[in-house]
C-alpha cells in the first residue's frame, strides 16, 4: 500500500501542468463489473460496483463508490456454508491526460468493508475501515461517456470472503 502511495504522489507531482478530460466543476455517475478472489472459495467472481463524482479542476476531484460480493456459496467435507460481503470508499482522484482521448488516474482515500460467513458450524460477521487506492485508465467515447478500466485495493487483507484486490471494467457518464 505504501509502495502505490508513493507511485500516486510521484505522479501527480511529475504530471501537475498537465490538462486532464475531466471538465472542472463536473459530477458523473458510472457502473463497472468488478471480480476479485474469493478466499474461502478460491475462485474468482463477477459482481457489481456503483460510483460517483465530483471534479473541481481538470485534474483533481473526489469519487464515492459500492462495491457488492454477492453470495458465493462453498462445501469442504462436512462444512458448508456461504459468504457475502460489500465495500464502500471516498477517495480524492488525481487525473492526467495521456492523449485527446485517454487519461491515467489514481484515487487515494478511506474504504469501509464488511464481510458474512455463514456455515452450518455457525456464523461470522466482521467489518473494518483502513485505506483505498486505486490506479485507472479513462478512454472517452463522446463529451459525457468514457470507458474506464481499474485496479482497487480496499483495505487490509480478508480472512475469508472477497480479497481486498479487486479489478473493474465499466461506463462513466458526466453531466
Amino acid at each position: 500500500m505504501k509502495k502505490l502511495m508513493i507511485a500516486l504522489i510521484a505522479t501527480a507531482a511529475v504530471a501537475g501542468a498537465a490538462q486532464a478530460q475531466n471538465t472542472p466543476g463536473s459530477a458523473y455517475v458510472g457502473a463497472s463489473a468488478v471480480t476479485s478472489k474469493n478466499t474461502t472459495v478460491d475462485a474468482h467472481k463477477a459482481d457489481g460496483k456503483l460510483f460517483g463524482g465530483y471534479n473541481f479542476t481538470e485534474q483533481l476531484g473526489v469519487e464515492a463508490g459500492w462495491t457488492n460480493h454477492h453470495k458465493s456459496d462453498f462445501a469442504n467435507g462436512g462444512v458448508r456454508g456461504s459468504t457475502e460481503g460489500y465495500g464502500t470508499y471516498v477517495a480524492a482522484k488525481y487525473t492526467v491526460p495521456v492523449n485527446e482521448k485517454v487519461s491515467a488516474y489514481g484515487k487515494v482515500g478511506v474504504s469501509h468493508n464488511e464481510r458474512k460467513l455463514n456455515t452450518n458450524l455457525g456464523n461470522i460477521k466482521d467489518d473494518d475501515t483502513s485505506g483505498y487506492g486505486g490506479l485507472g485508465v479513462e478512454y472517452k467515447l463522446n463529451q459525457n461517456a468514457s470507458l474506464v478500466a481499474e485496479y482497487e485495493r480496499y483495505g487490509k487483507t480478508k480472512d475469508y470472503g472477497a480479497r481486498a484486490n479487486v479489478w473493474s471494467a465499466g461506463l462513466k457518464y458526466g453531466f
